[in-house]
């Protein structure tokens, strides 16, 4: 029997907005100098390349929604000509370089014969993904996150190949995985947060930090988790020569067995399908079957947030939430994972105890709190 949700007098308040919403991946591009008939056979190019495109996708959702259980034995037909152009367009023009040193402006001064000649190896299997071009950016901490910058070819393939296989997927994917999906924000996500804690019985907030997650994923789960709904060989030789490309950095070219490189255009679907089998589909079931109270789940990529009713719920989520993730390669960070009370009791408690205010918990750069309930001058 389902609780009905009780009224609360406290109120969730985010403070501190990130400035890491995503752009678009699909940005305005303009017309090179040319002539006025150049530009418009360009247009109406470009426009039946994105008819082309949704038609075929939208076919694929369609057959990965009809038949949840089967597998894709037939898929690279979809990287045609119309789909490599309409990945190319959908790049930022500003992108930073990779080990071929090829920008986009010079890629578009001769693109139709350049992306005739990008199909046919892939096509034919004879093409191969450079190794990607390490590149750092700054985190709050004081650190340097690592980063992979593919070169354009490989950006382009891998954007083309991506739309097919989230084409797939998005059709299996939970409700509350939130990250690197269509139409689904930052803002989506924390607005989903704090209605779940407002609407249900939470009492207790687990927030938990996989420790560098991106660098740590297994290649070996990454392709057998694909294999559960992908069976055409080439896609997966794809994400496969992708993954094992390597790095190139200080002259010397690094080959690991683990990673999904992290900035890459297809490493955010990889981990989300990776997270999508050790995680999502493991935290429904046991909140189907293990959960004695409430329960909710906010996950936006490898940032996750489960809120209980009870705390021996919240423990024991935790302790097999450990075992789970270590099952596939993956830890909790001892030191960033913490359960805190935070809820519809956590005020009074705290005073209880002697202590000013309860605790706060950050989710994509907002800081979550409860705030204490004040009476009106009138009351």
């Amino acid at each position: 029997m389902t609780n009905k949700p009780e009224k609360s007098d406290s109120v969730i308040v985010a403070t501190k907005p990130t400035n890491k919403a995503e752009q678009s991946a699909a940005e305005r591009v303009e017309p090179r100098t040319g002539t006025k008939g150049n530009v418009g056979q360009q247009s109406t190019r470009r426009a039946q390349d994105r008819e082309s495109v949704s038609q075929a996708l939208e076919r694929v959702r369609q057959a990965a929604r009809q038949r949840k259980k089967e597998k894709f034995t037939s898929l690279l037909h979809h990287v045609d000509t119309a789909m490599l152009r309409t990945a190319f367009y959908a790049m930022k023009r500003d992108a930073a370089p990779g080990v071929d040193g090829m920008r986009w402006e010079a890629y578009e001064r001769d693109l139709d014969r350049r992306i005739e000649d990008l199909h046919a190896q892939v096509k034919s299997g004879t093409y191969r993904a450079l190794p990607s071009r390490r590149s750092y950016i700054p985190k709050e901490d004081g650190s340097k996150r690592p980063l992979a910058v593919a070169a354009l070819e490989d950006k382009i393939v891998q954007r083309a190949t991506a739309a097919v296989l989230s084409a797939i997927h998005e059709e299996d994917f939970l409700g509350f995985s939130y990250g690197f999906r269509p139409k689904r924000s930052q803002h989506d996500a924390l607005d989903a947060l704090i209605v779940g804690i407002s609407s249900k019985k939470v009492n207790f907030i687990l927030d938990a930090d996989i420790r560098s997650f991106f660098t740590e994923v297994s290649q070996q789960w990454v392709v057998r988790f694909l294999e559960h709904r992908i069976g055409d060989t080439r896609i997966l030789r794809l994400v496969q020569k992708w993954l094992r490309a390597g790095v190139f950095e200080d002259g010397v070219v690094t080959i690991e067995e683990k990673g999904t490189g992290q900035g890459s255009v297809i490493s955010p679907l990889l981990s989300n399908i990776y997270l999508h089998y050790v995680f999502d589909l493991w935290a429904e079931r046991w909140r189907r079957r293990e959960a004695t109270g409430d329960m909710i789940m906010v996950r936006y990529a490898d940032d996750l947030v489960a809120g209980f009713q009870h705390e021996s719920d919240a423990r024991r989520f935790w302790d097999a939430m450990h075992d789970r993730l270590r099952e596939f390669s993956l830890s909790l960070h001892p030191d960033k994972t913490r359960l805190i009370e935070f809820g519809r009791f956590a005020a009074q408690n705290c005073k209880r105890r002697g202590r000013s205010k309860p605790d706060t918990f950050k989710f994509l750069g907002f800081v979550l709190l409860r705030q204490i309930p004040t009476r009106r001058l009138s009351d």
